[in-house]
């Protein structure tokens, strides 16, 4: 009577492709990770547009959201004046959420403002 042990090459095609599983879900969290700050900082771009809408130009809406936000959560990174402007620049830059939703916020929020800075040199 033989032995029931599978052989080699199967066992290789089933962890190729368990691995497949694991890394394609690794990149699909890591997606979905990304998502979330992206349109956190669309959405306060947005804001800060229609705070300059209502306020007018040099009312310091970046500075003082800066400082008021820095003061409520001051253990919390990328709330800098500059940070904020590039927020702004890039609710600017995608104005319609369902763009964003297919493409943009599937990038890194550095890349994102990586493509800001671009468009600004050209």
């Amino acid at each position: 009577m033989r032995s029931r042990q599978p052989r080699q090459s199967v066992v290789l095609i089933s962890s190729a492709k368990i691995k497949l599983r694991i890394q394609t879900a690794q990149l699909r969290t890591s997606l979905s990770v990304n998502r979330e700050p992206v349109l956190l900082y669309w959405g306060i771009g947005k804001d800060i547009l229609a705070r300059q809408e209502k306020d007018g130009w040099g009312t310091k809406v970046i500075e003082r959201l800066a400082k008021d936000l820095h003061s409520s959560f001051p253990e919390m990174r990328g709330l800098s004046p500059r940070n904020l402007g590039y927020m702004k620049a890039f609710a600017e830059s995608w104005p319609e959420e369902a763009i964003l939703l297919q493409l943009v916020a599937k990038l890194p929020w550095g890349h994102n403002v990586r493509l800001i800075e671009q468009a600004k040199e050209d």
